[in-house]
């Protein structure tokens, strides 16, 4: 007889909704977690909580209101004078909320009848996990299920080696005691962007060295423009087209070297972030004889229900395919532990919101204008900018705009993009419209709250049409 019904690897944003799911469904559950936080204790909440999703957020909305006050306060009448950043307590404040939220995953643990146990599991052949503890002894436990929700690491490059000191990852660049005079990001992606807004904002000169020719090539291109104008109207350098070529630290600087279409050049920094994507974690973590196989990209392989090769043996969050967010993870963790316990459940991976957190937010979800236009399908799109939205006005936040792309002939739509004031807000409606596989009419049809930001998605899904109310209409074909 097995030790546990379920025993979890990993206790992030995939790990533990698993286990706290399977408790609440009846299953004995264990999760095994690796993760050493600061002071040198074991914690739980994974990459998300610890240095990834809340701590990036708590520096955003900091450094946010930092630049509200300094730039933008005598706009709508108001005199703050003198108003500074005080970097440290900025770090604090996120180290505090880090703290919170993570012994709050232990309070649930104990709330829904959860064990834990702290060091690295490896998956054994016969579902069996070998667990080192941070002391280095091993113990051996058995189950009739097991999850593996690992999560992902930074992709290291060779050219520009973290030393955690001058030349850091996405973690050391949330613990800067001051903002350097002159930082570097290698990647304008999600993390880039988000770390460099940060920086930008309490003083930084920003440059961000992205390989890519195109900004933002994932997103939708309109959208990406849009975003692309108003970061360099804000003061980030971004050059695309940028590969990284070498790396020299001094003392107290690092000179990047990069080549473009105009030839080699150098840049020296004071600090530099090196943020050029993820990769799954799973070293040291399935034995040779487990059963569970990679595929090309090194992520486990499963199916569409995150079921691996071994029978009761799953698999979810980034360690497996898709994109790599904290909310699919989850998800995908729920699923599996719903469907262990006899249930139907399902993840709508055409459903899955993306968010950059930078100020406009931009958030999308569903297909892009470009890969609808790919597929040879007839389309129709409605753009409605927030320039024309009263409550965007009156809050002073008229970058952007909401986009919908819906079918042409059956209306259904294919898919939301916005950029502009809480956007990772505004397209759950998106996400929620989609999930009941609904029409830009049926929310040109439904009554939106006046003044709303909202109202600019009703505004966009009427102009699908061609028929907006507050704005006027394209000039007929």
């Amino acid at each position: 007889m097995a030790d546990y019904d379920v025993i979890v690897i990993g206790g992030g944003p995939a790990g533990y909704p698993a286990a706290i799911r399977s408790a609440q469904l009846g299953k004995k559950t264990l999760c095994v977690e690796k993760w050493i936080g600061k002071q040198d204790k074991p914690a739980l909440g994974g990459t998300c909580l610890n240095v990834g999703c809340i701590p990036s957020k708590a520096l955003l909305d900091t450094s946010h209101k930092f630049v509200e006050a300094t730039e933008h306060f005598e706009e709508i009448g108001i005199q703050a004078k003198g108003v500074t950043v005080d970097v440290p307590a900025m770090i604090a404040r996120k180290d505090g909320i880090v703290k919170q939220l993570t012994g709050g995953i232990d309070s649930l643990f104990k709330a829904n009848k959860v064990e834990w146990k702290a060091g690295a599991g490896k998956l054994l052949a016969n579902k069996v996990v070998e667990i080192t503890g941070h002391d280095g002894k091993k113990e051996t436990v058995s189950a009739d299920n097991v999850i593996i929700a690992t999560g992902s690491v930074p992709i290291d490059i060779p050219v520009a080696p973290v030393d955690n000191d001058l030349i850091v990852d996405n973690a050391g660049a949330l613990d800067f005691d001051k903002a350097p005079k002159r930082l570097g990001v290698i990647g304008a992606g999600v993390i880039g962007l988000e770390l460099g807004s940060v920086w930008k904002r309490v003083g930084s000169e920003v440059t961000l060295i992205e390989a890519v020719d195109k900004f933002l090539f994932l997103c939708d291109q309109q959208t990406a423009r849009e975003a692309h104008k108003l970061f360099k109207k804000q003061g980030l350098d971004i050059r695309l087209g940028a590969r990284v070529t070498g790396s020299k630290t001094s003392k107290k600087t690092v000179t990047v070297t990069y080549a473009d279409a105009d030839g080699e050049h150098d840049m020296t920094f004071d600090k530099l972030i090196v943020c050029v994507g993820r990769r799954p974690y799973t070293e040291n973590l399935l034995a040779p004889d487990c059963g569970v196989t990679l595929d090309e990209r090194g992520s486990i392989f499963v199916d569409d229900k995150c079921a691996t090769a071994v029978p009761g043996v799953y698999a979810v969050g980034d360690v497996v395919r898709g994109p790599m967010l904290a909310h699919k993870g989850t998800e995908e963790g729920i699923m599996v532990a719903e469907n262990i316990a006899g249930h139907t459940h399902r993840v709508n991976y055409d459903a899955i919101p993306n968010i950059i957190y930078t100020d406009p937010e931009i958030a999308w979800v569903g297909k892009t204008e470009e890969e609808v236009k790919a597929s040879g399908e007839p389309y129709k799109v409605g753009v409605f900018p927030f320039a024309a939205s009263g409550r965007a006005m009156a809050s002073n936040a008229t970058d952007g705009f909401a986009k919908i792309i819906a079918h042409e002939e059956s209306d259904r739509i294919l898919g939301m993009h916005i950029i502009g004031p809480h956007a990772s807000e505004l397209i759950m409606q998106g996400v929620i419209a989609m999930e009941f596989m609904g029409s830009a009419e049926d929310l040109a049809l439904t009554c939106f709250g006046h003044p709303t930001l909202s109202e600019a998605v009703h505004e966009a899904a009427l102009a699908v049409e061609n028929m907006p109310i507050h704005m006027a209409p394209k000039r007929k074909r």
